[in-house]
């Protein structure tokens, strides 16, 4: 559980940190926007770190994750509501992530 919420966090630094440059260049939004971008980034990153196991590993299983936040985010803050296919999608993806993650390891 502890993973996944590590995993969830670092999503939404990611996807922030990219939303706020997109406000600024494609929405009229002001320059400072790129502040709290950059250190959303940098959360990004720093987060990337705590995740417990090989590196590699961890950004393999964290892309099933990212898209299925985007695909939240998509609803939540574009009001864009997924389509079946969306959310089949981030289930595969979500179930890939699982089975990098969590399958059994040799010691």
């Amino acid at each position: 559980m502890k993973t996944l919420l590590l995993f969830l966090v670092t999503a939404l630094a990611e996807i922030v940190g990219c939303y706020l440059p997109y406000l600024w260049l494609r929405k009229g939004g002001s320059a400072w926007l790129l502040v709290p971008a950059a250190a959303s980034l940098a959360l990004f990153a720093w987060l990337l770190t705590l995740h417990p196991t090989a590196s590699g590993r961890v950004y393999a299983a964290y892309g099933g994750v990212y898209i299925t936040m985007a695909i939240f985010w998509l609803w939540a803050v574009d009001a864009v509501k997924p389509t079946r296919w969306d959310l089949l999608g981030a289930g595969l993806c979500l179930a890939g992530m699982a089975v990098i993650m969590f399958s059994p390891r040799a010691a």
